[in-house]
Protein backbone atom coordinates (compact mmCIF):
# COMPACT_ATOMS: atom_id res chain seq x y z
CA UNK A 1 0.00 0.00 0.00
CA UNK A 2 1.28 3.46 -1.08
CA UNK A 3 1.38 6.79 1.75
CA UNK A 4 -2.12 7.80 0.49
CA UNK A 5 -3.99 4.70 0.85
CA UNK A 6 -2.58 4.10 4.32
CA UNK A 7 -3.41 7.91 5.02
CA UNK A 8 -6.82 7.76 3.98
CA UNK A 9 -7.27 4.10 5.57
CA UNK A 10 -6.18 5.04 9.19
CA UNK A 11 -7.23 9.10 9.21
CA UNK A 12 -3.90 10.20 9.41
CA UNK A 13 -2.02 12.73 7.33
CA UNK A 14 1.06 11.71 5.20
CA UNK A 15 2.76 14.20 7.70
CA UNK A 16 2.34 12.30 10.33
CA UNK A 17 3.42 9.17 8.93
CA UNK A 18 6.36 10.32 7.58
CA UNK A 19 7.22 11.66 10.94
CA UNK A 20 6.96 8.24 12.81
CA UNK A 21 9.18 6.88 9.97
CA UNK A 22 11.52 9.61 11.12
CA UNK A 23 11.44 8.59 14.34
CA UNK A 24 12.52 4.87 13.67
CA UNK A 25 8.74 3.21 14.84
CA UNK A 26 7.85 2.52 11.16
CA UNK A 27 9.93 1.40 7.97
CA UNK A 28 8.38 1.43 4.92
CA UNK A 29 10.24 -0.14 2.21
CA UNK A 30 11.25 1.97 -1.01
CA UNK A 31 10.40 1.10 -4.39
CA UNK A 32 12.99 1.96 -7.18
CA UNK A 33 10.50 4.66 -7.72
CA UNK A 34 11.43 5.57 -4.07
CA UNK A 35 7.86 5.73 -3.36
CA UNK A 36 7.15 4.52 0.24
CA UNK A 37 5.35 0.65 -0.03
CA UNK A 38 3.44 -0.61 3.41
CA UNK A 39 3.64 -4.21 4.11
CA UNK A 40 0.79 -6.08 6.16
CA UNK A 41 3.22 -6.02 9.11
CA UNK A 42 4.21 -1.96 8.56
CA UNK A 43 0.40 -1.52 8.42
CA UNK A 44 0.30 -3.20 11.50
CA UNK A 45 3.20 -1.41 13.32
CA UNK A 46 1.38 1.70 12.28
CA UNK A 47 -2.05 0.73 13.97
CA UNK A 48 -0.20 -0.17 17.20
CA UNK A 49 2.07 3.42 16.98
CA UNK A 50 -1.78 4.94 16.83
CA UNK A 51 -2.97 3.38 19.98
CA UNK A 52 -0.30 3.82 21.70
CA UNK A 53 -0.36 7.03 21.28
CA UNK A 54 -3.78 7.67 21.88
CA UNK A 55 -3.14 6.25 25.00
CA UNK A 56 -0.90 9.07 26.04
CA UNK A 57 3.00 7.36 25.26
CA UNK A 58 5.60 9.31 24.30
CA UNK A 59 7.42 8.08 20.76
CA UNK A 60 10.25 6.94 23.11
CA UNK A 61 8.35 4.67 25.28
CA UNK A 62 6.59 3.70 22.06
CA UNK A 63 9.93 2.99 20.74
CA UNK A 64 10.58 0.39 23.81
CA UNK A 65 7.34 -1.20 23.19
CA UNK A 66 7.35 -2.00 20.57
CA UNK A 67 11.03 -3.58 20.52
CA UNK A 68 9.34 -5.75 23.42
CA UNK A 69 6.57 -6.79 21.62
CA UNK A 70 8.50 -8.20 18.69
CA UNK A 71 10.85 -9.63 20.77
CA UNK A 72 8.22 -12.18 22.58
CA UNK A 73 9.05 -10.15 26.02
CA UNK A 74 5.66 -9.83 26.54
CA UNK A 75 6.27 -9.69 30.80
CA UNK A 76 8.29 -6.25 30.27
CA UNK A 77 5.32 -4.64 27.08
CA UNK A 78 2.68 -4.96 30.03
CA UNK A 79 5.20 -3.42 32.62
CA UNK A 80 5.42 -0.45 30.00
CA UNK A 81 1.68 -0.36 29.44
CA UNK A 82 0.79 -0.47 33.39
CA UNK A 83 3.31 1.94 33.60
CA UNK A 84 1.09 4.11 31.15
CA UNK A 85 -1.97 3.24 32.72
CA UNK A 86 -0.86 4.60 36.34
CA UNK A 87 1.09 7.81 34.77
CA UNK A 88 -2.57 8.53 32.85
CA UNK A 89 -4.41 8.11 36.09
CA UNK A 90 -2.03 10.66 38.02
CA UNK A 91 -2.68 12.72 35.22
CA UNK A 92 -6.28 12.72 35.50
CA UNK A 93 -6.58 13.05 39.30
CA UNK A 94 -4.08 16.38 38.66
CA UNK A 95 -6.31 17.84 35.89
CA UNK A 96 -9.50 16.79 38.53
CA UNK A 97 -7.63 18.53 41.61
CA UNK A 98 -7.42 21.73 39.18
CA UNK A 99 -11.21 21.63 38.24
CA UNK A 100 -11.57 21.63 41.69
CA UNK A 101 -9.78 24.47 42.32
CA UNK A 102 -11.51 26.49 39.38
CA UNK A 103 -14.64 25.22 40.50
CA UNK A 104 -13.85 27.21 44.05
CA UNK A 105 -12.64 30.02 42.16
CA UNK A 106 -15.58 30.43 40.59
CA UNK A 107 -17.75 30.10 43.77
CA UNK A 108 -16.02 32.58 45.82
CA UNK A 109 -16.54 35.09 42.66
CA UNK A 110 -20.34 33.95 42.96
CA UNK A 111 -20.55 34.58 47.04
CA UNK A 112 -17.63 37.72 47.05
CA UNK A 113 -18.03 39.50 43.73
CA UNK A 114 -14.34 39.26 43.28
CA UNK A 115 -11.30 37.27 44.21
CA UNK A 116 -9.64 38.13 46.69
CA UNK A 117 -5.69 37.91 46.69
CA UNK A 118 -5.42 35.69 49.67
CA UNK A 119 -7.74 33.48 49.02
CA UNK A 120 -6.43 33.32 45.86
CA UNK A 121 -2.95 32.47 46.74
CA UNK A 122 -4.15 29.52 49.45
CA UNK A 123 -6.13 27.68 46.33
CA UNK A 124 -2.84 27.80 44.44
CA UNK A 125 -1.12 27.26 47.06
CA UNK A 126 -3.21 24.41 47.92
CA UNK A 127 -2.90 23.18 44.97
CA UNK A 128 0.91 23.09 44.40
CA UNK A 129 1.17 21.44 47.97
CA UNK A 130 -1.32 18.70 46.28
CA UNK A 131 0.96 17.79 43.03
CA UNK A 132 3.60 17.73 45.20
CA UNK A 133 2.33 15.29 47.65
CA UNK A 134 1.19 12.76 44.62
CA UNK A 135 5.33 12.62 44.19
CA UNK A 136 5.80 8.73 45.19
CA UNK A 137 9.95 7.38 45.27
CA UNK A 138 10.63 4.23 46.44
CA UNK A 139 13.35 4.37 48.79
CA UNK A 140 13.43 1.10 49.75
CA UNK A 141 14.06 -0.61 46.57
CA UNK A 142 11.33 -2.93 46.74
CA UNK A 143 12.22 -4.81 43.49
CA UNK A 144 14.77 -5.90 44.78
CA UNK A 145 13.32 -7.33 48.41
CA UNK A 146 10.41 -9.16 46.39
CA UNK A 147 12.11 -12.77 46.14
CA UNK A 148 12.92 -13.16 50.00
CA UNK A 149 9.56 -11.47 50.87
CA UNK A 150 7.57 -14.21 52.11
CA UNK A 151 10.42 -15.03 53.95
CA UNK A 152 11.32 -11.61 55.63
CA UNK A 153 7.68 -11.30 56.97
CA UNK A 154 8.05 -15.18 58.77
CA UNK A 155 11.46 -14.04 60.35
CA UNK A 156 12.43 -10.66 60.50
CA UNK A 157 11.71 -7.95 63.22
CA UNK A 158 9.95 -5.04 61.29
CA UNK A 159 7.09 -7.63 60.89
CA UNK A 160 6.52 -8.80 64.04
CA UNK A 161 2.90 -9.74 64.81
CA UNK A 162 2.12 -9.94 60.91
CA UNK A 163 0.39 -12.99 60.64
CA UNK A 164 -1.68 -12.04 63.81
CA UNK A 165 -2.39 -8.12 62.46
CA UNK A 166 -3.75 -10.30 58.94
CA UNK A 167 -6.21 -12.51 60.33
CA UNK A 168 -7.55 -9.55 62.32
CA UNK A 169 -7.92 -7.43 59.32
CA UNK A 170 -9.40 -10.33 57.54
CA UNK A 171 -12.11 -10.83 60.89
CA UNK A 172 -13.25 -7.19 61.03
CA UNK A 173 -13.79 -6.95 57.28
CA UNK A 174 -16.02 -10.26 57.10
CA UNK A 175 -15.96 -10.39 53.31
CA UNK A 176 -19.20 -11.25 51.38
CA UNK A 177 -18.80 -13.55 48.26
CA UNK A 178 -18.71 -11.36 45.68
CA UNK A 179 -17.46 -7.86 46.99
CA UNK A 180 -15.19 -6.46 45.19
CA UNK A 181 -12.54 -5.63 47.25
CA UNK A 182 -8.76 -3.63 46.95
CA UNK A 183 -5.06 -4.57 48.73
CA UNK A 184 -3.24 -1.24 48.36
CA UNK A 185 0.40 -1.85 48.41
CA UNK A 186 -0.09 -5.72 48.10
CA UNK A 187 3.40 -6.88 48.07
CA UNK A 188 2.85 -10.51 47.41
CA UNK A 189 -0.50 -10.76 47.65
CA UNK A 190 -0.89 -12.62 51.30
CA UNK A 191 -3.67 -10.04 52.56
CA UNK A 192 -5.41 -10.15 49.42
CA UNK A 193 -5.01 -14.24 49.15
CA UNK A 194 -6.90 -15.03 52.99
CA UNK A 195 -9.68 -12.62 51.65
CA UNK A 196 -9.98 -14.50 48.47
CA UNK A 197 -10.11 -17.98 50.06
CA UNK A 198 -13.66 -15.89 51.74
CA UNK A 199 -14.69 -15.53 48.02
CA UNK A 200 -13.93 -11.88 48.18
CA UNK A 201 -12.95 -10.64 44.53
CA UNK A 202 -9.71 -9.10 44.43
CA UNK A 203 -7.39 -6.66 43.40
CA UNK A 204 -3.75 -6.05 44.21
CA UNK A 205 -2.13 -2.69 43.59
CA UNK A 206 1.43 -2.36 44.44
CA UNK A 207 4.36 0.24 42.68
CA UNK A 208 6.96 -2.54 42.52
CA UNK A 209 6.85 -4.16 39.53
CA UNK A 210 8.87 -7.95 41.29
CA UNK A 211 6.46 -7.79 43.89
CA UNK A 212 3.57 -7.75 41.22
CA UNK A 213 4.92 -11.14 39.63
CA UNK A 214 5.80 -12.66 42.81
CA UNK A 215 2.11 -12.48 43.92
CA UNK A 216 1.17 -13.86 40.62
CA UNK A 217 3.23 -16.72 40.79
CA UNK A 218 1.42 -17.77 44.44
CA UNK A 219 -2.24 -16.49 43.05
CA UNK A 220 -2.97 -16.26 39.18
CA UNK A 221 -6.55 -15.28 40.20
CA UNK A 222 -5.91 -12.07 41.88
CA UNK A 223 -5.78 -9.17 39.79
CA UNK A 224 -3.05 -6.74 39.98
CA UNK A 225 -2.15 -3.35 38.79
CA UNK A 226 0.70 -1.16 38.83
CA UNK A 227 0.15 1.63 41.12
CA UNK A 228 0.55 3.27 44.58
CA UNK A 229 -1.48 4.77 47.04
CA UNK A 230 -1.40 8.32 46.08
CA UNK A 231 -2.59 7.69 42.75
CA UNK A 232 -5.02 4.71 42.64
CA UNK A 233 -5.16 3.60 39.31
CA UNK A 234 -9.10 3.14 39.35
CA UNK A 235 -12.45 5.17 39.09
CA UNK A 236 -14.21 6.34 41.38
CA UNK A 237 -16.45 4.26 43.95
CA UNK A 238 -15.00 0.74 42.47
CA UNK A 239 -14.50 -1.38 45.43
CA UNK A 240 -16.52 -2.54 48.43
CA UNK A 241 -13.55 -2.21 50.75
CA UNK A 242 -9.85 -1.28 50.70
CA UNK A 243 -6.95 -2.85 53.08
CA UNK A 244 -3.51 -2.21 53.26
CA UNK A 245 -0.65 -4.12 55.64
CA UNK A 246 2.74 -2.30 56.46
CA UNK A 247 2.71 0.01 53.30
CA UNK A 248 0.92 3.11 54.97
CA UNK A 249 4.05 3.82 57.09
CA UNK A 250 5.96 4.75 54.69
CA UNK A 251 3.91 8.02 53.41
CA UNK A 252 5.01 11.48 54.46
CA UNK A 253 2.34 13.42 56.78
CA UNK A 254 0.80 14.94 53.70
CA UNK A 255 1.00 11.89 52.22
CA UNK A 256 -1.03 9.79 54.16
CA UNK A 257 -3.74 12.32 54.38
CA UNK A 258 -4.04 11.84 50.46
CA UNK A 259 -3.94 8.22 50.79
CA UNK A 260 -6.83 8.52 52.99
CA UNK A 261 -8.66 10.37 50.73
CA UNK A 262 -7.78 8.10 47.77
CA UNK A 263 -9.17 5.17 49.38
CA UNK A 264 -12.39 6.76 49.93
CA UNK A 265 -12.80 8.15 46.47
CA UNK A 266 -12.29 4.58 45.03
CA UNK A 267 -14.91 2.82 47.78
CA UNK A 268 -18.45 2.65 46.91
CA UNK A 269 -20.85 4.49 49.36
CA UNK A 270 -20.30 3.13 53.00
CA UNK A 271 -17.29 1.22 52.02
CA UNK A 272 -14.98 0.26 54.30
CA UNK A 273 -11.39 0.85 55.23
CA UNK A 274 -8.78 -1.48 57.60
CA UNK A 275 -5.16 -0.96 57.94
CA UNK A 276 -2.74 -3.26 59.47
CA UNK A 277 0.82 -1.03 59.92
CA UNK A 278 3.05 0.57 62.15
CA UNK A 279 2.07 3.79 64.11
CA UNK A 280 3.08 5.79 66.91
CA UNK A 281 0.51 5.72 70.01
CA UNK A 282 0.10 8.23 72.81
CA UNK A 283 2.05 6.97 75.67
CA UNK A 284 4.95 5.33 73.65
CA UNK A 285 8.65 5.28 74.22
CA UNK A 286 9.49 8.22 72.03
CA UNK A 287 9.95 7.01 67.78
CA UNK A 288 13.48 5.52 66.65
CA UNK A 289 14.57 7.85 63.57
CA UNK A 290 13.81 5.47 61.44
CA UNK A 291 10.43 5.22 62.88
CA UNK A 292 10.12 8.90 62.53
CA UNK A 293 7.27 9.75 60.06
CA UNK A 294 5.37 6.82 61.01
CA UNK A 295 1.22 7.74 60.82
CA UNK A 296 0.20 8.60 64.12
CA UNK A 297 -2.48 6.86 65.22
CA UNK A 298 -4.66 9.52 67.04
CA UNK A 299 -4.06 11.63 64.06
CA UNK A 300 -5.47 9.04 61.65
CA UNK A 301 -8.40 8.29 64.15
CA UNK A 302 -9.40 11.77 64.05
CA UNK A 303 -9.10 12.36 60.03
CA UNK A 304 -11.19 9.42 60.04
CA UNK A 305 -13.96 10.66 62.79
CA UNK A 306 -14.11 13.78 61.10
CA UNK A 307 -14.74 12.66 57.98
CA UNK A 308 -17.85 10.90 58.78
CA UNK A 309 -16.52 7.41 59.98
CA UNK A 310 -16.64 4.98 63.12
CA UNK A 311 -13.67 3.17 63.72
CA UNK A 312 -12.61 0.21 66.17
CA UNK A 313 -8.58 -0.38 66.78
CA UNK A 314 -6.02 -2.28 68.67
CA UNK A 315 -3.11 -2.92 68.92
CA UNK A 316 -1.05 -6.23 68.05
CA UNK A 317 2.22 -5.30 69.69
CA UNK A 318 4.70 -2.72 69.96
CA UNK A 319 3.96 -0.57 67.04
CA UNK A 320 2.09 -2.92 65.10
CA UNK A 321 -2.11 -1.48 65.15
CA UNK A 322 -5.02 -3.03 63.23
CA UNK A 323 -7.58 0.70 62.54
CA UNK A 324 -10.79 -0.24 61.10
CA UNK A 325 -13.09 2.19 59.78
CA UNK A 326 -17.13 2.30 58.13
CA UNK A 327 -18.29 5.59 56.67
CA UNK A 328 -21.82 6.65 58.58
CA UNK A 329 -22.67 9.55 56.15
Amino acid sequence: MKIKEIAEKLGLSARAIRFYEEKGLIAPSKGNNQYREFSEQEVWRLQTVIALREAGMSVEDIRRALQEWEGRDHERLQYYLELQRSALFAKWLEIKSMIETADSMIEMVKKEGALKLDDLYALAEASRKLRGSRNWEDKWNYDSRAVLHDRNVRSAAEYAGYEEALELAVEWLVPVPGEKGLDIGTGTGNLAGKLMELGANMTGVDQSKEMLKQCGRKYPKLKTKLGNFLALPFIDERFDFAVSSFAFHHLAGEQQTLAAKEMRRVLKPHGRICIADLMLAEGDPAPLPEEDGYPSLSGLLAWFDGNGYITKHRRIQGRLHVVFAVPIR
